[in-house]
């Protein structure tokens, strides 16, 4: 088995790529303690590296965030934790340990504007995010003041430039093609 692995623009995280489905499409994972990793033996093991911060499954690609130490010294155990968890044909999660989130309901022209911003975030923003190793996921509109809240995850979680990628990048795109918005704001 190899892994690739890919820098992403948060310094403090490295993104690992099996060559094979991680989470699939549409479903991902995101271990900010071991305590949260507890229900998947992939990230246990990880955090068993006393560098690792944080652990996010993709599609594809599992991202990994360190809190200190060189990735040069820390990639071999991280890669062979990996490894073993693959070859071994382990589970990725504990069975019925995956997320699931309430969402808000809307309705009338709110529903309409959310679902815009919904396709605009799945079609164009989380392509791009998951490739640089993280997600985003929508959290909420308010319809009164025109913000959309969203949910920085993986790599982009703490990344220096989320907070610019958020404000410069997917408010000025929601704002083009949806004019009812008028700010993004992180949660």
């Amino acid at each position: 088995m190899f892994i690739q692995t890919e820098s992403t623009p948060n310094p403090a995280t490295l993104k690992f790529l099996p060559g094979r489905e991680v989470m699939g499409d549409g479903k991902v994972a995101d271990f900010d303690s071991p305590e949260a990793a507890a229900r998947s033996p992939l990230a246990a093991q990880l955090f068993k590296v006393p560098q690792v911060a944080r652990v996010f499954f993709g599609a594809d690609f599992i991202s990994v965030s360190k809190t200190e130490g060189e990735w040069a010294h820390l990639k071999p155990t991280i890669l062979g934790a990996i490894m073993e968890h693959f070859m071994h044909d382990r589970p990725l999660m504990e069975a019925g340990a995956y997320e699931s989130e309430t969402e808000p309901t809307y309705e009338g022209e709110e529903a309409e504007i959310v679902e815009q911003i919904r396709e605009l975030i799945e079609t164009r923003v989380r392509p791009a995010v998951a490739s640089d190793g993280g997600d985003i996921i929508f959290k909420g509109y308010d319809g009164k003041t025109g913000v959309v809240s969203l949910h920085m995850r993986g790599s982009c979680a703490g990344c220096p430039s989320s907070t610019l990628t958020l404000k410069n990048g997917i408010e000025n795109m929601l704002r083009h093609y949806v004019p009812e918005v008028s700010a993004v704001e992180a949660v």
